[in-house]
C-alpha cells in the first residue's frame, strides 16, 4: 500500500508522527519503508536517530534519483544503522524498517514526465518489497504534492492501493489550512481531477490526522482552574464544529495524537520503555500511533464521505 503524508502549513507534526506509525507498523509484524520526500527539509533521519543522515545526504538521495542523477536512492536499514542503541537490531516479530532519505541542501523542483516515470518505477518496486511505503511530502501545495498525484495517476499504479493522510494541529487555523488543501482552489482534488484521477476513488483515499490534541477532560490537568477547563471545552466545541462544516471532522479523521512533550521538545521515535520504564511519555501517545497504523490496513476506517 502507498501512503502519501502531507500537510498544509509546517509544525504539524507531520514527519515525527508518520515515522511513529511506519515504527509501529514494523513492529506490529510488517515491512515499512518511509521516503523523505520533504525536499527543502529532510530531516526524517533525526526522527529515527540516524546521525549520517540528519539533514538528508549528500548524494543519491531521493532528489538525486528523481532528477536522474542517481540510478538508485539511497537506503538505510533503521534496525542496523541507527545510532540509537534502543533500536539497533530487530525486535522479535517485528518486520523491517528502511529509510529513503532525501538529498541535504536540495529544495523543491517543478516535474516532468521523467521525474513522474521515476517515481512510478520506484514506487512500483517498493511497494512489491514492502507492504506499507509512506511518502512523506513537502508541505503545502508542494512540487512533491504534485509528483504523487501525476504519479498515481498513471496506469501502472492504478491497481495498486493508496491513501493520502492529510495533517493539522488542532487548532482553527491548521483546520482551516488543512481543509483547504484539499478542496480548495488548486487543492488535492482539484489537481488530481486535472490529472485525470477518478474524483469518488481520490476522495475516499484521503483522510485527517489531529496532532498536539489537548483532552479538557484529560487528568494532566486537574491543577487548572475551573473556569480555565470550562474555557478549554468551550474552545474544542468551537473546533469541533468548524471542522465538522469543513469536512474535517470525525468522519473524516483517521486518528488523533495527543499532545505530547516528548514530541513538543525532542522529535523522536517514542518507545515501550519510554512509556513503562522511563515514563516521559503518554501511553495514549502510543496508542494513538498504533490505532493510526491498524486503520491504515482497515477498509472500514475509509468508507463512508
Amino acid at each position: 500500500m502507498l501512503v502519501f503524508a502531507t500537510s498544509d502549513k509546517g509544525g504539524t507534526g507531520r514527519s515525527v508522527t508518520s515515522s511513529n506509525v511506519v515504527y509501529r507498523r514494523a513492529l506490529q509484524g510488517g515491512d515499512v519503508c518511509y521516503l523523505d520526500f520533504d525536499f527543502g527539509s529532510p530531516t526524517a533521519g533525526a526522527i529515527f536517530t540516524i546521525n549520517a543522515v540528519v539533514n538528508g545526504v549528500p548524494e543519491r538521495g531521493l532528489h538525486s534519483y528523481l532528477l536522474g542523477k542517481a540510478t538508485e536512492p539511497a537506503r538505510y536499514d533503521i534496525w542496523s544503522a541507527s545510532d540509537r542503541s534502543s533500536l539497533r537490531g530487530r525486535p522479535p516479530g517485528a518486520g523491517r524498517l528502511v529509510l529513503y532519505p532525501g538529498d541535504s541542501g536540495g529544495g523543491e523542483f517543478p516535474s516532468d514526465r521523467e521525474i513522474v516515470r521515476r517515481c512510478v518505477q520506484l514506487l512500483l518496486r517498493l511497494d512489491e518489497e514492502f507492504e506499507l511505503v509512506l511518502v512523506d511530502l513537502s508541505a503545502g501545495r508542494s512540487y512533491a504534492t504534485q509528483i504523487a498525484l501525476a504519479a498515481t495517476a498513471e496506469p501502472e499504479l492504478h491497481e495498486i492501493p493508496y491513501r493520502w493522510l492529510i495533517y493539522h494541529r488542532w487548532t482553527r487555523q491548521h483546520i482551516i489550512a488543512a481543509a483547504n488543501l484539499v478542496y480548495g482552489p488548486r487543492g488535492i482534488l482539484e489537481a488530481g481531477a486535472e490529472l485525470k484521477h477518478d474524483p469518488d476513488r481520490l476522495s475516499s483515499a484521503i483522510r485527517f490526522v489531529r496532532t498536539a490534541v489537548v483532552d479538557p477532560d484529560s487528568p494532566e490537568l486537574a491543577g487548572l482552574r475551573a473556569s480555565q477547563v470550562a474555557w478549554l471545552r468551550d474552545c474544542n466545541q468551537d473546533l469541533q464544529e468548524i471542522a465538522s462544516a469543513r469536512r474535517v471532522g470525525r468522519t473524516r479523521m483517521l486518528g488523533a495524537v495527543p499532545l505530547d512533550p516528548v514530541l513538543q521538545w525532542r522529535e523522536q521515535l517514542i518507545s515501550d520503555n519510554h512509556v513503562l520504564t522511563r515514563h516521559i511519555a503518554k501511553q495514549a501517545t502510543v496508542d494513538a500511533f498504533n490505532t493510526i497504523a491498524k486503520r491504515l490496513f482497515d477498509d472500514s476506517a475509509w468508507q463512508g464521505p
